[in-house]
């Protein structure tokens, strides 16, 4: 049997589709305009520049950002053709190939981030009080348990705690 939303249910539903909609929309814009980089291709950099000698794996890098391998790939090689990233053979494991932020990388990712916490701010945390923000970590925790069961992308979120 379908458990139909209530009416209460399908209001909170169509507002967070909303947003889902909306947000990435509004983030990619500032960034492309800004810092000529997508909000994807800041979040691979802003991965990049979080790790150990700011290098990954490229399938870490896909479970961080949780994008595809093969979309993954294509990224980089348009961060790699402009000088941002390079990729070099795994020296642990031949067979897998690592991704480092390179320095002109780092250059753009602490030229593009206080312009990008300007917009994250601007439309998500400077419109919430102190309790709503930790009512939405709440709210976003419940619903990664659900989304991502497997914490693929716990180490964005986690560190957070």
């Amino acid at each position: 049997m379908t458990r139909w939303l209530d009416d209460r249910e399908m209001a909170a539903w169509v507002r967070l589709a909303a947003v889902m909609e909306l947000l990435p929309g509004v983030l990619d814009q500032q960034l492309r305009r800004d810092s000529d980089v997508t909000h994807f291709e800041y979040w691979v950099l802003a991965m990049l520049s979080e790790a150990p000698d700011r290098t990954l794996r490229m399938t870490a890098l896909a479970a961080r950002t949780s994008g595809t391998l093969p979309r993954l790939s294509h990224v980089v090689k348009r961060l790699e053709d402009r000088g941002l990233v390079e990729r070099f053979p795994c020296p642990q494991d031949r067979r897998a190939t690592n991704a480092r932020l390179t320095d002109a990388g780092w250059a753009l990712v602490q030229q593009a981030a206080p312009g990008h916490l300007e917009a994250v701010r601007g439309s998500v945390i400077d419109a919430l009080t102190p309790e709503q923000q930790e009512q939405l970590r709440g709210i976003a925790d419940a619903i990664l348990e659900r989304v991502d069961p497997d914490g693929h992308m716990s180490a964005n979120y986690a560190r957070e705690s």
